[in-house]
């Protein structure tokens, strides 16, 4: 498994338990009340499940259930209740002390097999050197936020326009590491956590919001430098959204693709 991750993840003695200490460079929000960016957890779920298993991901869910803030350090502890021939069922439960801050339920392996076929396409979406740069609503800073470069291809995204704002929900985004980090399973998961960045877009509002849970489902990881974010609000009611999201790389492959709901915030 690749070990040039975004989020320093490290093993201990026991091999089904991980350590994930936070920084600001892994964590959102205003500078004295930082949290962990949801999708860091998972992707460090999924890293700490993939080596634990010695498996790919195939899928993996998400249930945040509370906060977890720097410069605390995250227990991950793995637990494969069900492992065959091909593919393991496991879960990761992420913790600080007792306080349980988000499980992840995910399904690994991989089996040989002739077909490859994809039917959902990429849309039609300028290249990202001709799509304008977003910088997020905070500005400044050392967060998550300062390491992902955001490019806008269609519709309203941190105050940079492409066009005007969606009438059917969706955003297309280009996203990658400003690090040169590569594009596999953990950062995908990381960028599947931007949907809520998309409720602005749609409702044309200056909103967001958190992340109740977060499903991803890989189909086929590719070398690309930047991911195509194909992300749709599906609706909104009684303070709550839902969106999903397809990760295409630049040759129109689809890699995963996620759903998630969240907690609409109307700043």
């Amino acid at each position: 498994m690749n070990s040039n991750l975004f989020f320093n993840l490290q093993s201990t003695h026991n091999p089904h338990r991980w350590l994930l200490p936070l920084s600001p460079s892994v964590c959102v929000g205003v500078p004295d009340n930082l949290f962990m960016f949801g999708g860091v957890g998972m992707a460090a779920a999924i890293a700490a499940l993939e080596r634990t298993c010695e498996r790919p991901a195939i899928w993996a869910t998400a249930q945040y259930l509370s906060y977890a803030r720097p410069p605390s350090i995250v227990d991950l502890d793995v637990w494969v209740p069900a492992s065959g021939k091909y593919n393991s069922q496991a879960r990761v439960i992420g913790h600080v002390g007792d306080k349980e801050i988000f499980t992840v339920n995910a399904a690994l392996g991989a089996r040989e097999s002739e077909h490859s076929a994809q039917w959902v396409q990429a849309p039609a979406a300028p290249p990202p050197e001709d799509c304008i740069e977003a910088g997020h609503w905070r500005g400044g800073g050392d967060d998550l936020h300062s390491r992902i470069e955001v490019r806008v291809a269609q519709g309203l995204y941190g105050g940079a326009r492409a066009g005007e704002p969606a009438t059917d929900g969706r955003l297309l985004l280009w996203i990658r590491s400003r690090e040169g980090l590569p594009i596999d399973s953990t950062f995908l998961a990381i960028v599947a956590d931007f949907v809520p960045g998309s409720l602005g877009n749609a409702l044309h509002l200056n909103a967001g919001g958190n992340s109740l849970d977060n499903t991803i489902r890989y189909r086929r990881i590719v070398p690309t430098d930047w991911v195509l974010c194909d992300i749709r609000i599906e609706g909104v009611h009684g303070g709550f959204g839902h969106g999903a999201m397809s990760l295409f790389a630049q040759d129109g492959e689809l890699m995963a693709t996620a759903s998630q709901s969240m907690i609409l915030r109307v700043f």
